[in-house]
């Protein structure tokens, strides 16, 4: 570990180790087939693209807050597509969803001696925002266990990266009221949302789930997997206005500004649909092709009923899991990455393209 790693107390990059699998998954005669980041492969669309390239004449700095135009299609898609009845003043756009999770603790003023609450199957960067404010992270999937502790901040995620699992409406609510008797912010991240297969998601900031208030509650969203914008750094944060106005001062002062011609690139994107629905049946194709070859060659798909991942076991250690299938020239997540409880699990994204996933299946059979 590096000095300036061990004076925050971060962990090494868990994708570092994965070097010597993508070696050997790289030596397959035919190639390798990379299961194991869920990074998009299929273009950007072009009706972004030219909004991008219109807005490439950008000499002025752009605005922290974003434009009108951004805020307004991104309170329209929310409304249009998830039910969600949001004032445009209450977004706020994002150089992409990860560097708000990495930093939103900070940006709060949360730190030593003070938890932050994320799922025990998680993103790993919950656990890095809260070290890198100097909090405590805690992984746990029952709130109740905390007793009467006062905590600053719980994070949700459904659809959840790893598993695919969806918190129904009537889970959300609980987490949500118990945050609300204790005083806690609920930040749900919702990259997945609109890439739901056997259930549909929710946002927390549904009426279904907060009751009409917004108060206390954040939702963060991505375009990387809608919009296939992952290069572009696009995402935004919605919720509660006074919290929304009190990140937008301190990101002011940090330069946490994305640049303009993404915000028009974003605002093209979040008011059309059909590219959406496009790459969504892109998805549904791959995962109808991959799902059924792992369990014939003897994995169980556990929860993955939405996102863009297999959350999968054969009942081994994950890393002799991942071991196996990179002989096949096939590479895959090791569940550990994402926490203890995926010690027996590998997590298999279905962002190739069509080829590779055909690939990966023949090699399966």
């Amino acid at each position: 570990m590096s000095a300036g790693r061990a004076v925050i107390g971060l962990p090494d990059f868990p994708w570092d180790r994965l070097t010597p699998y993508k070696e050997l998954a790289q030596s397959h005669p035919d190639g390798i087939v990379d299961l194991s980041v869920g990074t998009p492969v299929d273009p950007v669309p072009p009706v972004v693209r030219q909004a991008l390239a219109d807005a490439s004449d950008s000499p002025g700095y752009p605005l922290t807050y974003g434009t009108e135009r951004l805020r307004g299609a991104a309170a329209g898609w929310l409304r249009r597509r998830h039910g969600v009845d949001l004032d445009p003043a209450n977004v706020l756009p994002l150089i992409g969803s990860k560097e708000f999770v990495a930093w939103l603790p900070t940006l709060l003023g949360i730190g030593s001696g003070q938890r932050v609450i994320f799922p025990e199957l998680a993103y790993p960067t919950y656990d890095v925002g809260a070290r890198l404010a100097g909090a405590q992270p805690y992984a746990t999937d029952g709130l109740l266990a905390l007793g009467p502790e006062q905590v600053p901040l719980v994070w949700v995620n459904s659809p959840s990266n790893p598993t695919g699992k969806v918190l129904p409406a009537e889970h959300l609510r609980k987490v949500v009221s118990w945050a609300r008797e204790r005083g806690a912010i609920v930040a749900s991240d919702e990259c997945y949302i609109e890439l739901g297969w056997e259930e549909q998601p929710v946002s927390v900031l549904h009426p279904d789930v907060c009751g009409g208030s917004h108060e206390g509650l954040l939702a963060v969203h991505s375009l990387s997997k809608r919009s296939n914008l992952a290069g572009y750094r696009a995402g935004f944060v919605a919720g509660d206005p006074v919290l929304i106005q009190r990140l937008l001062e301190v990101r002011k002062h940090a330069g946490m500004i994305v640049p303009a011609p993404v915000q028009a690139a974003m605002a093209v994107a979040l008011d059309d649909d059909g590219h959406a629905e496009e790459q969504r049946a892109r998805y549904a194709a791959r995962r109808a092709a991959l799902r059924p070859a792992l369990e014939a060659a003897g994995w169980e798909i556990e929860h993955s009923t939405a996102g863009l991942y297999l959350w999968a076991t054969d009942g081994t250690d994950c890393w002799t899991q991942v071991q196996g299938l990179a002989r096949r020239g096939i590479l895959v997540a090791p569940g550990d990455f994402y926490g203890k409880a995926g010690g027996e699990y590998i997590r298999i994204a279905m962002t190739a393209s069509d080829e590779r996933i055909s690939a990966a299946v023949r090699r399966l059979q």
